[in-house]
C-alpha cells in the first residue's frame, strides 16, 4: 500500500457521477427487476471506473465514489434493517401544510421524486454486509492507494429518519435513535479500521441548515431533514454528543466531518448561505481529526472564521466547487492555501473538493469529464505547494 504525501494530500468528499448504466441498474433492484448479486456485478465496474478516474488524476487517498449508494445517507435503508425508503414527495404527505411545503421544495430546486429520504420503521439491526464493509472490501481490493469511506453522521441520520407518528412507536425519543445509531456508526468505524481503511468521513451537513435555515419555526429542506427541529443551540450540542459517542475511544484510523450548505443543485441561491463562525465553537468540541469544509464556494465565507478555533485539528480543504463547469487553475489552488497558511500548519492541510460530484444517484452536480479536470488541477497544485513548502 502507498503512502500519502507528508504535505498536502490529495483527497476527495466521495461521491462520483454515476454512468447511465449504473442508475438502470439502480432502478432496477429497488424494483425487484434484478438481484443484489446482479446489481453489484454492474456496480463493481462503475467503482473500478470512478477508481480509476482518481488514480489518473493523481488522488492520494480516493473512495468508491459511492457508486453502489441511492445517495450518501439514504443508502442506510438497504444496509440496515428498520430503516425503508421513501421519497421526498411520499414524505411531503406526513407534513401538516402540504401545499406551503410544496411550494418550498419548487422554490429550493428540489427534485422531490429524484430524491429518497430514509424513515425509521421499525428497531434498528445492522444487515450481513455491514453499512459500508461490502464497499470497503471490494475497494481495498482493487487499489493500492489509502482509501477513504464516507459514513452518513449520527445527527443527520436521526434528523432525516425520525418520522413523528412511526418512528416513536420503536424509539421513545429522537435522542433514544440518535444513540442508537452512535452505537451503529462506531461498530462500523472499527469493523472499516480493522479492513484497512484509512479515512472514515462522517457527513453532517444538515449542521448548516440549523444556523442558516431560512425560519426555525418552519419546516425547510436540506438532506430531506423535515422533521423535529429545536433551537440551533440544542441542536448544535445534540450533534456533537452524538459525533462524540460515534468516535468515543477509537485509535488506528483518521476520522472527520464534513460540513457543506447543500449539493442537490448547480443553482446558487437554492443552496445555504452562511460563513463557519456559528459552527466552530461547537466542531471544536467533537474528537474528530479533520474538519472537512467547503471553502470553494463564496456563500461559506471566509476561512478566517477557523483562526481561533481548528486547534490541533486537520483540515480538509474545500478548494474547488463541484458545481461549477470551470475547472479552477493549480494557481488559484495555491493562492487559496497560501491564505489559510497564515495560520494553520501546512501537515494539517488536506486538499479536496468542497463536496462531492454525485451527492444524489440521479442528480449528479458535474460530468465526470469536469470532475477529473479539477482532482487534476488539485495534484498539480498539491505538487508546486510540497515544492514551495519543503517536501519534493
Amino acid at each position: 500500500m502507498m503512502s500519502i504525501p507528508r504535505l498536502f494530500p490529495v483527497t476527495v468528499v466521495g461521491s462520483w457521477p454515476r454512468p447511465r448504466w449504473l442508475l438502470e441498474a439502480l432502478r432496477k433492484r429497488r424494483e425487484g427487476a434484478i438481484s443484489q448479486e446482479e446489481f453489484d456485478v454492474i456496480a463493481d465496474e462503475a467503482v473500478l471506473l470512478a477508481v480509476k478516474y482518481q488514480e489518473d488524476a493523481g488522488v492520494d487517498i480516493l473512495s468508491d465514489g459511492e457508486q453502489r449508494r441511492d445517495n450518501f445517507y439514504s443508502f442506510i435503508a438497504d444496509k440496515v434493517y428498520g430503516v425503508e425508503l421513501k421519497t421526498v414527495a411520499e414524505i411531503v404527505d406526513l407534513v401538516p401544510d402540504k401545499s406551503r411545503f410544496e411550494s418550498l421544495l419548487r422554490s429550493l430546486d428540489v427534485p422531490t421524486y429524484s430524491i429518497r429520504n430514509p424513515v425509521v420503521t421499525s428497531r434498528l439491526r445492522v444487515g450481513p454486509r455491514g453499512i459500508a464493509r461490502d464497499e470497503a472490501s471490494f475497494l481495498r481490493e482493487h487499489t493500492t492507494k489509502l482509501i477513504k469511506v464516507p459514513l452518513p453522521g449520527p445527527y443527520l441520520l436521526t434528523r432525516s429518519s425520525w418520522v413523528p407518528g412511526i418512528s416513536d412507536k420503536y424509539y421513545q425519543s429522537r435522542e433514544d435513535l440518535g444513540f442508537e445509531y452512535a452505537k451503529i456508526l462506531r461498530d462500523e468505524i472499527i469493523a472499516l479500521r480493522d479492513l484497512g481503511v484509512f479515512f472514515v468521513q462522517l457527513d453532517e451537513p444538515v449542521l448548516t441548515e440549523v444556523v442558516y435555515g431560512a425560519d426555525q419555526s418552519q419546516q425547510t429542506f436540506m438532506c430531506a431533514a423535515l422533521f423535529s427541529r429545536r433551537n440551533p443551540r440544542e441542536e448544535l450540542e445534540f450533534a456533537v454528543e452524538l459525533i462524540n459517542e460515534a468516535v468515543k475511544g477509537i485509535s488506528g484510523i483518521k476520522t472527520g466531518i464534513h460540513i457543506c450548505r447543500g449539493n442537490w443543485s448547480r443553482r446558487e441561491e437554492a443552496l445555504l448561505k452562511g460563513d463557519y463562525v456559528p459552527l466552530m465553537p461547537y466542531l471544536a468540541e467533537t474528537k474528530v481529526d479533520q474538519l472537512v469544509l467547503e471553502f470553494a464556494t463564496p456563500r461559506a465565507g471566509d476561512v478566517e472564521a477557523l483562526r481561533d478555533y481548528i486547534g490541533d485539528k486537520e483540515l480538509g480543504y474545500g478548494v474547488v466547487n463541484p458545481r461549477t463547469d470551470e475547472v479552477e487553475s493549480p494557481q488559484e489552488i495555491i493562492s487559496k492555501v497560501n491564505k489559510i497558511l497564515r495560520f494553520m500548519d501546512a501537515r494539517k492541510i488536506y486538499l479536496n473538493p468542497d463536496c462531492g460530484f454525485g451527492t444524489f444517484a440521479e442528480a449528479p452536480v458535474n460530468t465526470p469529464r469536469t470532475a477529473f479536470k479539477k482532482l487534476r488541477s488539485m495534484r498539480i497544485a498539491a505538487e508546486e505547494l510540497r515544492r514551495l513548502y519543503g517536501e519534493k
